[in-house]
């Protein structure tokens, strides 16, 4: 399917690249399939965006936790993860949406509210981490700004 988008122009999203969320996303529940993409001329990165198949104006970046928080590992109740199916470890990603604003060493991501994607499946869910253990502006510029520096 073709679709064009704000980010990225004019693109293909192969059917098997479809990621369901069944109740869609915090804040809009009405979207419901997005794809999993990257920038290709800036290569994988850190920062991947989620797509909306139904509307192409809406983009979310969203990152690997792990990039910024190594030790991130929210508990999140089985109840909430029924939707996406059985999860199999090696087949679930854990995304987290991330805040661009215009000055960006201003950026954070949203370490209180994961994307878990059942890669298997390709049906996701996003949730709230209960507990105060992860905030919702992480601040992550310095973080990712060391890496560059030091080559990662």
């Amino acid at each position: 399917m073709k679709i064009t988008t704000k980010v990225f122009g004019e693109i293909t999203i192969e059917d098997d690249r479809i990621i369901h969320f069944p109740s869609g996303i915090i804040g809009f529940p009405e979207l419901t399939d997005f794809a999993l993409i990257h920038d290709e001329e800036k290569g994988a990165g850190a920062i991947h965006w989620l797509q909306s198949i139904q509307e192409p104006a809406f983009a979310m970046p969203v990152m690997d936790p792990l990039i910024v928080c190594p030790d991130y590992n929210p508990e999140v109740d089985d109840e909430l993860l029924r939707p996406i199916g059985e999860l199999v470890p090696d087949e679930i990603l854990v995304m987290v949406t991330v805040t661009i604003p215009s000055d960006l060493t201003r950026m954070t991501v949203n370490l209180r509210g994961p994307v878990i994607i059942n890669a298997l499946e390709k049906k996701a869910c996003q949730v709230i981490v209960e507990g105060d253990a992860y905030p919702v502006k992480y601040p992550i510029y310095d973080i990712l700004n060391s890496r560059k520096k030091a080559g990662e």
